[in-house]
C-alpha cells in the first residue's frame, strides 16, 4: 500500500524512512532512523523532486506509482543533490519512465554520469543561478548551493507557492513518525539534538557556503521549507533558520560548560567529576560531561558546536594524546570550528605530555586556551586543591 502524503495543493510527498541503518554514511549513528524525503508536483507537467535511497526502493516506486498512474507520464525529476541517498533510485527511475526529463547543475549533471552510464546525456537540462522553469501554474527557480554540502548542490524554489525544496539544508537525523510537519511535534524537545547533530558533522565545516546560502534565501519569502531529511516547515520556520545562522557563524548556543574526558583506569574520569564539581559549587548550572571512550565522536562535535567553553581532560597515551580525545579535536578541526574557550587537563603516571601535544591541536581558528594545565600525576590528591581551583576560575572568568 502506497504512504503518500499531500503537502499541499499539487504536491505531494513519495519519501520513506528508514530505522533499520545503524550508521548513516556508514560513520554516524543514527539509532532513531532516517529519513529520506522526495516530493512530487502535479501540474501540467509531473515534476519528481529528487529520488531515495536504495533501502526504501519498494516504498517509494509505490508511492511514485499511486500518483503517476498508467496513463499519465513523468515529465521532470529535478535533482537538488547528487549524493546516493538520494539519487540511488534516479537510475531505474528514468528507465520507467523513459520521457522525463533531468533537471540539475552541469556539474550534476557530470557525476550523475559517473555514478550511472545507464542516462543518455540528451536527457539532461542543466540550471543555472536564476533560471526559471514553468510546470503549468507553477514556476521553479534555482539557486546554486555548492557545498551544502557537495558542490553541486541547487534548491529549487516555488514562485507560485513560495516554497523552498532546500537539498540537505535543513535536514536532520530521526525517521519520520507519522508527523511530517515540524509544527506536529515538539521539534525543540525531540528533533533539535539531532538536527544539530546532523548539520555539524555533515554541512558544519562549510559555514562560509551555508552563510551564503542563508543571504540568497533571505531575499526570497518562505512559506514552506522542503528538505530532504526530516521535518517539512511550514510555521516558525525563522526559528530553524536562527539556528542555522547561529552553526554556520560557530556561535554557541548556550551557556553550558562541555567536560570530555578520555580516561583508561577512572583517575582521568575522577578527576573530571571534581572539576564538574567545583564549576557547580561555584555557580556554574549547565555543564555536560561526556566519556570520549564511550561516545560516538558525531554526538562530540555536536556538543561542541553547542557549548563555547570546552574543558578537556587526556591520559597520556603512548606518549600522545589518549586516542578517543585525539579523535575529537580533529574532529572539532576538520570541521572548522571557531571561537571556543579551551581549558585542558592531562594525566600521566611518568610522563604526562598530552597537555602541550592538546594546547598545540587547539590552536586553530581563533580558539583561546586558558593559561593553566591542570596536570595529574596518577590521580588528583588534596595537595593539588588550589590548582583544581586555580583551572576551575580561568574556565569561568576567560
Amino acid at each position: 500500500m502506497n504512504n503518500t502524503r499531500k503537502i499541499s495543493e499539487d504536491l505531494y510527498w513519495v519519501g520513506s524512512s528508514d530505522r533499520r541503518l545503524n550508521l548513516f554514511e556508514n560513520i554516524m549513528p543514527v539509532p532513531q532512523g532516517v529519513s529520506y524525503n522526495a516530493y512530487i508536483l502535479k501540474d501540467e507537467k509531473n515534476v519528481l523532486i529528487d529520488t531515495s535511497d536504495n533501502s526504501v526502493a519498494d516504498q517509494f516506486f509505490e508511492n511514485l506509482y499511486s500518483l503517476i498512474g498508467d496513463n499519465e507520464k513523468l515529465d521532470y525529476i529535478i535533482v537538488n543533490h547528487v549524493e546516493p541517498d538520494h539519487s540511488s533510485l534516479l537510475c531505474r527511475t528514468a528507465y520507467e519512465y523513459p520521457e522525463a526529463k533531468i533537471i540539475c547543475s552541469a556539474q550534476a549533471q557530470k557525476m550523475i554520469l559517473q555514478f550511472f552510464d545507464c542516462i543518455a546525456t540528451e536527457r539532461f537540462i542543466t540550471v543555472k543561478e536564476g533560471d526559471k522553469i514553468s510546470f503549468g501554474k507553477h514556476e521553479f527557480t534555482f539557486c546554486t548551493a555548492p557545498m551544502v554540502h557537495w558542490p553541486e548542490v541547487i534548491v529549487s524554489y516555488d514562485i507560485t507557492t513560495k516554497t523552498l525544496f532546500s537539498a540537505d539544508a535543513f535536514g536532520t537525523f530521526k525517521a519520520l513518525n507519522g508527523n511530517l510537519f515540524a509544527d506536529e511535534v515538539n521539534f525543540d524537545r525531540d528533533w533539535l539534538d539531532e538536527a544539530r547533530r546532523y548539520y555539524t558533522n555533515i554541512v558544519g565545516k562549510y559555514g562560509t557556503q551555508v552563510q551564503n546560502l542563508l543571504k540568497k534565501a533571505s531575499t526570497l519569502e518562505i512559506n514552506m521549507i522542503c528538505p530532504l531529511h526530516g521535518p517539512i516547515w511550514r510555521e516558525n520556520i525563522g526559528y530553524f533558520v536562527d539556528k542555522y545562522d547561529k552553526w554556520s557563524r560557530y556561535e554557541a548556543e548556550d551557556d553550558t560548560i562541555l567536560i570530555i574526558y578520555g580516561s583508561l583506569y577512572g583517575h582521568t574520569e575522577s578527576a573530571a567529576n571534581i572539576v564538574a564539581s567545583r564549576l557547580a559549587e561555584a555557580g556554574q548550572k549547565n555543564i555536560a560531561m561526556y566519556d570520549a571512550s564511550v561516545t560516538h565522536p558525531s554526538y562530540l562535535l555536536s556538543e561542541a558546536f553547542r557549548c563555547r567553553r570546552i574543558v578537556i581532560l587526556s591520559s597520556t597515551y603512548n606518549a600522545e594524546v589518549y586516542t578517543p580525545v585525539k579523535i575529537f579535536i580533529d574532529e572539532m578541526k576538520s570541521h572548522n570550528l571557531q571561537n571556543r574557550v579551551f581549558a585542558v587537563a592531562e594525566n600521566g603516571t611518568w610522563a604526562p605530555t598530552a597537555g602541550k601535544q592538546m594546547r598545540e591541536m587547539l590552536a586553530f581558528n581563533n580558539n583561546v586556551i586558558t593559561d593553566t594545565t591542570l596536570t595529574i600525576k596518577s590521580a588528583l590528591n588534596e595537595n593539588q586543591k588550589d590548582s583544581v581551583d586555580k583551572f576551575v576560575n580561568e574556565i569561568l572568568n576567560k
